[in-house]
């Protein structure tokens, strides 16, 4: 029978790539010379360090940019609230990947109310949709790009 996954995965050398790249971009400004300010790359967290909350809304900005162009989609953002004192100020930009629990009902829920004639299953952080045609398959792809979610979907494995 086809089928295939719908994952949610954020490539890990790109977001390392895209976080130098914006630190070189953060050592070239004029603005942002000898402030202190950096991106820290943890896992699939990125910290934002600068003197005042303004310098951070200027590094999420070129951070947005940077990953854009490596092919990161940014819906997969989620940053939280700065944290300013009277020396620094941080902010931390968390980047969500894999489907969990609650996102893999509501779509399995939304494939199901399609009345498209395939079947989901939830496994682990991937959902695995299989059916009879192809045509099915395909619909049910086309329906889920359009749909909005919380984090970026890709599709894997199809197999006919």
């Amino acid at each position: 029978m086809p089928s295939f996954d719908v994952v949610s995965e954020i490539d890990l050398h790109e977001l390392t790539n895209a976080v130098d790249q914006a630190n070189r971009e953060l050592a070239q400004r004029f603005d942002f010379r000898d402030t202190g300010a950096k991106f820290e790359l943890e896992g699939h967290s990125v910290t934002l360090h600068a003197q005042v909350e303004f310098q951070l809304k200027q590094m999420l900005d070129i951070m947005k940019v940077k990953l854009g162009k490596r092919g990161i989609d940014i819906a997969a953002l989620e940053v939280a609230e700065p944290e300013t004192n009277l020396a620094a100020a941080r902010q931390k930009v968390e980047l969500r990947h894999g489907i969990d629990h609650e996102t893999g009902r509501k779509l399995t829920k939304l494939v199901k109310d399609s009345k498209l004639k395939v079947q989901c299953a939830l496994q682990g952080d991937k959902v695995r949709v299989t059916g009879k045609q192809r045509d099915d398959l395909q619909a049910t792809i086309a329906l889920l790009k359009k749909s909005p979610f919380d984090r970026p979907l890709q599709f894997e494995n199809f197999r006919d």
